[in-house]
């Protein structure tokens, strides 16, 4: 299986922008080879928590069905970061979109303190979005949990991906939890980190791959949008640049 971290751009609140932009490095990314891309959190919309309210949606919003397309098409699972309405709130969630099958929503449960003014927890316990490599989510802070890794791994993961919006501090953290999470549970590691402009900080890139013993086996840069591949059999890696012609 090859699986692929994307890094973006996102546009802030410019959904169908943001859409199109995420076409086209899925494009990318099936023409490489990948069976699974996974997308940074609120990719969608940008990690902006103050404009959730206005940009929060439906898993059913006509806008996403491209997206169902392209994965029935190209045999490819995308998943994909945006605010949902939810009763009694909105939480950050990820569409995972899978070929010929009913779309799967993870939404975040453990809220970092900031965010609890504007989401609301999911109670996903764990997503498991494959069957046979048991690929186990995460969205941003809640790789800071151990309870989450920990029963990622009870579960059965084998990959472990965290979808965030880092900045250069955090991204930093991150890369060290991450580390010592697939060290841990000797599981392979993987993350997902938008650049620019999110809320009142930039993000700062630098997804990453980890090895079973937690070593960093390849890492984007700070500046350039591009994708990560996996090949969980061979452990080869596919590293890109993404340019739009």
């Amino acid at each position: 299986m090859r699986i692929c971290m994307a890094q973006t751009r996102p546009v802030t609140g410019d959904i169908q922008s943001n859409i199109e932009n995420h076409k086209e490095l899925i494009l990318l990314a099936s023409s490489q080879g990948a069976d699974v891309i996974i997308f940074p959190e609120l990719s969608l919309t940008g990690y902006e928590p103050h404009l959730a309210k206005e940009l929060a949606t439906t898993p059913d919003d006509p806008r996403l069905k491209d997206f169902q397309t392209i994965s029935d098409t190209r045999k490819i699972v995308i998943g994909v970061g945006i605010p949902l309405k939810k009763d009694p709130g909105i939480s950050i969630s990820m569409i995972i979109f899978q070929p010929q099958q009913t779309k799967h929503i993870y939404s975040k449960k453990y809220l970092h303190p900031d965010e609890e003014e504007f989401f609301v927890s999911g109670q996903n316990t764990v997503g498991l979005i494959d069957n046979e490599k048991k690929i186990a989510l995460a969205i941003c802070y809640e790789l800071s949990i151990p309870g989450h890794s920990e029963n990622a791994f009870k579960s059965g993961a084998e990959i472990y991906i965290a979808s965030v919006a880092k900045s250069a501090v955090g991204v930093e953290r991150a890369i060290q939890t991450l580390s010592e999470i697939a060290k841990k549970y000797s599981m392979m590691v993987m993350m997902s980190n938008c650049i620019g402009k999110s809320d009142n900080f930039v993000s700062a890139g630098k997804s990453s791959i980890w090895n079973k013993q937690g070593s960093l086996l390849a890492q984007l840069d700070d500046s350039n949008e591009g994708i990560l591949i996996l090949d969980t059999d061979s452990r080869e890696i596919n590293k890109k640049i993404f340019q739009i012609e």
